[in-house]
């Protein structure tokens, strides 16, 4: 098939221009309020990251990992951090070149893809955020190697990541329809359906592939927690679908 990634990014491209909800870059507004120390930022779809996740961020270099559309690196900025954002998608980047713009902040972009090596010197960031981004991709343990590479001694890794519920359900969120794992590069079946729904291609991933994958990294584990979708059948029955994780180097 096409390489995966170019759909994904061809795909968020699109989604971006018709409005996508995670390709709204945040107002002036809300850079204001979060230089008054009033913010929040998600890695998952509904629960804000607490606070004490992060520590102080003046001064601190950031990273954020397939973070871009202006939503959360201006928030860093706002913060004081040194903020770098790596996307694969040119819409989410250039949204993050217009807000730094409109605010006067600088921030470093790369528009590059998350399953090949980062062009990025070891050790270089205090702290990585990659919200929900990993189902676009098909082996994520690669990512959070990488992430560990890149990260100094010490430094955090704050990561969303889904669990394989969504992939299992129908449209509806009814019946279980889906045979793990859901991976549309070998099964044509799984393929159709992402290519009917307009949904790029996306990957079921474990909770053994993500924890673990952190932890065969060389991370250590600090903190988590749940979160639903935010919408639908299995949100409204409270069936957790996604986690955040804190981790150390």
């Amino acid at each position: 098939m096409t390489d995966y990634q170019k759909i994904n990014q061809e795909t968020i491209d699109r989604w971006v221009e018709e409005g996508w909800e995670w390709g709204i870059p945040i107002s002036h507004e809300d850079y204001v309020r979060a230089q008054e120390g009033k913010w929040e930022m998600l890695l998952t779809p509904t629960v804000p990251v607490p606070h004490d996740w992060f520590g102080d961020l003046a001064g601190k270099k950031v990273l954020g990992l397939a973070s871009g559309g202006g939503q959360q690196m201006s928030i860093f900025a706002a913060l004081g951090a040194d903020c770098v954002v790596l996307d694969y998608s040119g819409q989410q980047i250039a949204s993050e070149i217009m807000v730094a713009e409109r605010e006067g902040y600088t921030i470093e972009t790369i528009q590059g893809d998350m399953t090949k090596r980062l062009p990025i010197e070891d050790e270089t960031f205090d702290l990585i955020f990659h919200p929900v981004s990993n189902c676009y991709i098909k082996d994520v343990e690669f990512v959070f190697a990488e992430a560990y590479r890149v990260l100094k001694k010490g430094g955090i890794f704050l990561a969303g990541l889904g669990n394989e519920i969504n992939y299992i359900v129908d449209e509806a969120e009814e019946k279980i329809v889906w045979k793990m794992p859901f991976d549309p590069t070998t099964d044509e079946k799984a393929r159709a359906f992402m290519e009917a729904e307009d949904c790029g291609m996306q990957f079921s991933h474990t909770i053994e592939e993500q924890i673990g994958g952190q932890l065969k990294a060389g991370f250590t584990l600090k903190d988590l927690y749940e979160d639903t979708n935010g919408t639908g059948r299995l949100h409204d029955l409270n069936i957790k679908t996604f986690l955040a994780t804190k981790a150390v180097k």
